[in-house]
């Protein structure tokens, strides 16, 4: 009886989010989830489509409900540089900034459950675990980025390319699931998008990409879909 009531106090559309008890949401209270909703929407997007523009106006945020998304920076002569990716749970958006420092662009089909930019600051003014929550979620972005830095500057091509794919194994199952065993997603990127990502070429990427599907790290179907059979190998071959 008492969990029917703690479910009916959460809004409808939120019971049955599969991002609900993952990610920002998981920490608010039935009336903090209901004062989001009650200003939320849902948008749907290909890929392809442009989510923010750098220096765009910051006037809200998003929660990734489903989808992969790819973040990028743009020189002034127009060169582009992949610079992130994410995934279900993720936050789209820079919090407390008044413009957007990054341009970001559906690399598969997205859903995003759309919040205004004073709602979501509101929330995080008032309610503490919230704020441990985007503290937590920083943090490990940061060492997910100085880990990052390592395999651009010091693996080998080889590496490189399977520290790709196990970055988007790891996110693919969720952040809170551990990395073991056998492991099958979606592959989100191009091979063009995944040298820039690299650093390296594209034929370098698929050269790589082919001597990992001849050792049977990895099985690929359709360009796309992507099994390892054990998780372990391709850790390995990551350095």
């Amino acid at each position: 009886m008492e969990l029917q009531s703690v479910k009916a106090a959460v809004p409808h559309h939120c019971q049955g989010c599969q991002v609900r008890h993952h990610g920002i949401c998981a920490v608010l209270n039935a009336a903090e989830l209901l004062q989001l909703s009650d200003h939320s929407r849902h948008t749907f997007h290909e890929a392809g489509d442009a989510l923010t523009m750098e220096s765009d106006e910051v006037t809200g945020y998003a929660n990734v409900v489903e989808g992969v998304i790819k973040l990028s920076r743009v020189l002034r002569d127009g060169r582009q540089q992949l610079v992130g990716l994410q995934f279900s749970s993720d936050l789209l958006g820079r919090l407390f900034a008044s413009e957007s420092p990054i341009t970001a662009e559906a690399a598969s089909s997205v859903e995003l459950c759309r919040m205004p930019r004073a709602v979501l600051e509101n929330l995080v003014a008032n309610s503490p675990e919230l704020k441990q929550r985007l503290l937590d979620q920083a943090l490990l972005d940061l060492d997910q980025a100085r880990e990052w830095m390592v395999t651009l500057g010091r693996k080998t091509a080889s590496e490189r390319v399977a520290s790709l794919l196990l970055l988007i194994a790891a996110r693919s199952i969720g952040r809170e699931t551990p990395l073991a065993g056998r492991v099958t997603f979606d592959l989100p990127l191009v091979r063009a998008d995944m040298a820039d990502f690299l650093g390296l070429t594209i034929e370098t990427v698929s050269r790589q990409i082919s001597k990992l599907r001849n050792e049977e790290i990895i099985e690929i179907t359709g360009h796309r879909h992507v099994v390892v059979p054990d998780i372990e190998r391709l850790k390995r071959r990551a350095g």
